[in-house]
């Protein structure tokens, strides 16, 4: 996907900075439920924005083979898709504060979602991805995908987001 032509110059290094360090606080710690089961921003990429999720007892879904639960894994990758919409909106509104991007997400909420599991959900280490596919005035598109440490692709999800 090429990179979209902005009629504002990219924002100035500190307030980027502070951007990505309030967005980085309201998805590792103020979204209770990410902060619960470990997730982390791994790159704040306009076009490739990840997070990264470590394996731990809590996130277990079946005890037998030790496998990341199903439930997990979608919330992995909807939180992502939320992820890469915010950095995508923050792109778009690159003229706004920081104050002002973060005032945009309130507004946010996943109105679709699906998710296709390929492999069992095993390995000490979760790599999500996402990529928005359509970002409107209303209404934004992103598909996603989550592998492990080795690069084995565990699952991949599609979903729907009311940005205003």
């Amino acid at each position: 996907m090429a990179a979209p032509a902005h009629p504002q110059p990219p924002r100035p290094p500190a307030e980027q900075q502070r951007l990505e360090a309030s967005l980085r606080e309201l998805f590792e710690s103020r979204i209770t439920f990410n902060r619960t089961i470990g997730l982390k921003v791994d790159s704040f990429d306009p076009h490739a924005p990840r997070t990264r999720i470590a394996m731990h007892p809590d996130l277990v879904g079946h005890y037998t083979y030790g496998r990341l639960h199903g439930g997990v894994i979608s919330s992995v990758l909807d939180a992502t898709a939320g992820l890469a919409l915010m950095v995508a909106l923050a792109d778009r509104h690159r003229e706004e504060s920081p104050e002002q991007v973060m005032q945009r997400f309130a507004r946010m909420g996943t109105i679709d979602l699906r998710v296709d599991f390929l492999r069992q959900g095993l390995g000490r280490e979760f790599l999500a991805g996402a990529r928005v596919t359509r970002l409107g005035g209303r209404i934004a598109s992103v598909q996603m995908t989550l592998s492990n440490e080795e690069g084995t692709l565990i699952a991949t999800g599609a979903a729907a987001y009311v940005v205003s």
